[in-house]
């Protein structure tokens, strides 16, 4: 998972372009009615120029409006369509259904942000200049404990049929020595969520897909999210088909079905692009967290020089047309997401349906986004 990890680290410092000046009411409705559809036009673009097999959207607008997109071929072996609204593998998106969980036991008084790691998993983080007792919760779910990321030290073909225990991938990053002291600035890790995750067994005795699922998923109503269960390997309802490159000049393999195991708190969830904006949605109008603990999340610190910001387990990104927004994303063999929601109710998730070798391509992606949000 070397090439995920490079592209949400580079996803993350990317700089963005801030645009100049506004329309007058009548100036937007006139350009509105006249201008193309740049969504379309860019999930075209991913597709013929790009090379990605497929890309979805689903986008809400300021008056709740909501568009639905698709582009390319659903299966490239059969040329079927691909799915309106279909369900993919979110990926890393899945880091902010964990921290809302780690925050609503913070809420109950059951777990305290700026506690040490070891007041909750006692002796377990320890390895060559790592030491549980010198790294809180906060750390964990703002990236900035130090750990080394154990993404970068599996092999990826092989994670189409190998089950991960958590403990196994928390051994990976022990392994490592830190890559800085904890609290020192910001560096994206996704063991930082496996140790999120293992803290929320320790403290409700319940596994963590039970735990996302009766406060998340059920109380959300999110009809189309699920984590899968040990051994589930598949995409339940209608999807498009996720693809990978050994090499980038490689043809493209089909891995849909595939133990997402290695995600487990960080990466392992499938979602749709309607039930990720409401999500993140209702989320940020505080459906799921006290004030309080809203108020811990969205409060960020930067990444880079970029203008973007992490929170708890959510990111802040600005948009060429003002203002920000609020996600994550995620990328996972097979498929990568983006996307988020603004205060003022403006909704976007995008995915394609492979995690490009160039870059580049992520950049373009991105800015279909930043389309949706601003157009």
């Amino acid at each position: 998972m070397r090439q995920r990890i490079r592209h949400m680290a580079l996803a993350l410092s990317a700089a963005v372009v801030v645009g100049t000046g506004a329309l007058t009411p009548v100036q937007a409705a006139a350009s509105s009615a006249s201008r193309p559809d740049t969504v379309r036009q860019g999930l075209d673009a991913l597709v013929r120029a790009d090379g990605v097999p497929a890309a979805l959207a689903t986008v809400r607008d300021r008056d709740g409006r909501i568009r639905q997109y698709t582009a390319g071929v659903g299966d490239v072996a059969t040329g079927a369509k691909v799915p309106v609204d279909g369900q993919v593998r979110i990926g890393s998106n899945t880091k902010t259904f964990t921290a809302v969980v780690v925050l609503q036991l913070v809420g109950e008084g059951k777990v305290d942000l700026d506690a040490l790691v070891d007041r909750y998993l006692p002796g377990l983080v320890r390895g060559e200049g790592i030491d549980g007792a010198h790294i809180t919760v906060r750390q964990l779910l703002q990236h900035t404990s130090g750990l080394a990321d154990y993404e970068g030290l599996l092999d990826e073909p092989s994670l189409r049929d190998r089950y991960f225990e958590p403990r196994e991938l928390l051994d990976l990053a022990l392994g490592q020595k830190p890559v800085f002291a904890p609290g020192e600035k910001f560096g994206y890790s996704s063991t930082n969520y496996v140790l999120a995750g293992l803290i929320v067994q320790k403290v409700t005795g319940r596994p963590l897909a039970e735990e996302i699922d009766r406060r998340i998923v059920r109380h959300l109503g999110l009809r189309h999210t699920y984590f899968p269960a040990v051994g589930d390997r598949t995409i339940r309802e209608p999807h498009p088909h996720g693809y990978r490159k050994d090499t980038p000049d490689g043809p493209l393999g089909d891995f849909t079905e595939m133990d997402p195991s290695a995600g487990w708190a960080a990466g392992q969830m499938v979602s749709t692009g309607s039930d990720l904006n409401r999500f993140f949605s209702e989320l940020l109008a505080g459906s799921l967290l006290p004030p309080a603990q809203l108020a811990q999340m969205r409060t960020t610190v930067p990444i880079g020089d970029t203008g973007a910001g992490a929170g708890l387990g959510i990111l802040s990104r600005p948009l060429s047309c003002g203002g920000v927004y609020w996600g994550h994303g995620g990328d996972i063999p097979g498929y990568e997401t983006r996307g988020g929601v603004t205060d003022d109710g403006r909704a976007v998730a995008v995915a394609v349906t492979t995690v490009p070798t160039d870059y580049g391509v992520t950049e373009r992606l991105e800015g279909v986004v930043d389309k949706a949000f601003c157009r």
